[in-house]
């Protein structure tokens, strides 16, 4: 099993931590694992993109031009990766700031209300946990254990008082994907 995986968003909204944090989960897995970031000199609001492979095989090279899975976050990344998607593979999007709906028909198309999700809960800094939720529900690809000794490993110690509503986050991430 290889996962190929981009998120794609602006900077600010978890973007490569949560790319970091699925990192973790599969190496909690005893699984192969690359991690590779790209992002504007912006500190917020730029371009951002992670790359994350999880294989049971030795991984050849970190760089792709085709994911099984997209997680958009904002319309630049929709136009960007869309077309990049594997015929048959997933895309996962929040509609928040989406002007222009996936059109492909060869894929299989989530979308997930993380920002009002998040906001809903209280604290729009969880936006990124319940995108992590939704993409485990559509693609349960680490278990989610292994998600929160991620979480544990990627976090400073002074916010582990956070991860039980970043798990609530993750929960409401899976409860409320919906298949477009």
């Amino acid at each position: 099993m290889t996962e190929e995986l981009i998120i794609a968003g602006f900077g600010g909204q978890g973007v490569l931590s949560m790319g970091k944090i699925l990192a973790y989960s599969g190496i909690m897995q005893d699984q192969e694992i690359t991690w590779m970031p790209s992002y504007g000199p912006e500190m917020r609001g730029g371009t951002a993109n992670v790359t994350v492979i999880i294989s049971d095989e030795r991984i050849s090279s970190p760089i792709l031009t085709k994911y099984d899975t997209a997680i958009i976050l904002n319309q630049q990344s929709m136009d960007k990766f869309e077309s990049t998607v594997k015929t048959g593979g997933v895309l996962i999007y929040d509609p928040n700031g989406i002007i222009h709906k996936p059109t492909r028909t060869d894929i299989t198309i989530y979308t997930i209300e993380g920002a009002k999700l998040a906001s809903e809960m209280g604290n729009s800094k969880i936006f990124n946990m319940v995108i992590l939720g939704a993409y485990l529900k559509a693609r349960p690809i680490v278990k989610l254990e292994n998600v929160i000794l991620g979480l544990k490993k990627s976090l400073p110690e002074r916010y582990h008082k956070l991860i039980p509503l970043n798990e609530d986050a993750i929960t409401m991430g899976m409860n409320n994907l919906v298949k477009v």
